[in-house]
């Protein structure tokens, strides 16, 4: 059963951070539904093997460039790049992001809030308003994803810089929606909760990570990468075209209790 509103066949993407983790799952969503990929990151070589990876198991084109978003040059080179390689934008996906140093407030040093801030939330408005001009150019609208984490709606400690950054990432989706809305361009939020990755696995296999789960997941179990993809292609694709200044939660529940 072929379900068009889903196909993403023809179209181009970018991913920020998406060579690892949840910005990979994504990518690889994406790319399944049939859009091409530029994979973007700090690290170049990391993105070609995602970009190979990606390559081996679906026809589209995927291209790696290391690019810096707290960087504009870098931002902008890379772009020059994806619209000499594909000639359009369709797809943004503002994945890449920082955790930070857990620390009490009182401990934290102006660095350690503007390393967060300055990726997770400058680092979004940098790269979408660079973005959004070539969209905008294009005349077929787009859409754009921004990852943010359920530590945009509640708040962990030793976490400020983070829930801070992802609780403005939220608002900054709210307010890039009703500006471009008239370009027929959708801006909507990812929320995702813990997901398993290589840098948790063994934690969340631990008697204390079994009680963190046990403690705050009503599914009782953390969420597989792959699970990310179904929200992102629903997002990037016609299916949400009514869709705008949203967030979709994926977190067990943990966000309900």
């Amino acid at each position: 059963m072929k379900l068009p509103y889903f196909d993403l066949t023809g179209k181009v993407a970018i991913v920020s951070g998406g060579a690892t983790g949840i910005g990979n799952g994504i990518a690889e969503g994406l790319a399944e539904a049939g859009a091409n990929l530029a994979i973007i990151a700090r690290r170049g070589e990391v993105c070609e093997q995602a970009c190979r990876k990606i390559q081996e198991h679906t026809d589209v084109k995927a291209i790696a460039l290391s690019c810096d978003i707290t960087d504009l040059e870098s931002i902008a080179a890379m772009l020059a790049q994806v619209m000499d390689t594909f000639g359009r934008i369709d797809i943004l996906v503002n994945n890449a992001g920082v955790g930070g140093s857990e620390k009490p407030i009182l401990e934290m040093t102006e660095k350690d809030w503007d390393i967060v801030i300055d990726t997770n939330l400058k680092g979004v408005f940098n790269l979408t308003r660079l973005v959004v001009p070539e969209m905008i150019s294009g005349g077929q609208g787009g859409k754009i994803i921004n990852v943010a984490s359920i530590g945009a709606v509640i708040g962990w400690p030793h976490m400020s810089a983070y829930c801070a950054s992802k609780g403005g990432c939220l608002q900054l989706t709210k307010s890039m929606a009703l500006e471009w809305v008239r370009h027929n361009i959708q801006v909507n939020a990812i929320l995702p909760g813990y997901f398993e990755t290589p840098m948790n696995t063994d934690f969340f296999a631990s008697d204390a990570g079994k009680k963190v789960i046990k403690a705050n997941i009503p599914m009782r179990r953390i969420a597989q990468i792959k699970e990310i993809k179904g929200a992102a292609i629903l997002l990037a694709s016609e299916a949400s075209s009514f869709i705008t200044g949203s967030a979709i939660t994926l977190d067990g529940g943990h966000t309900s209790r």
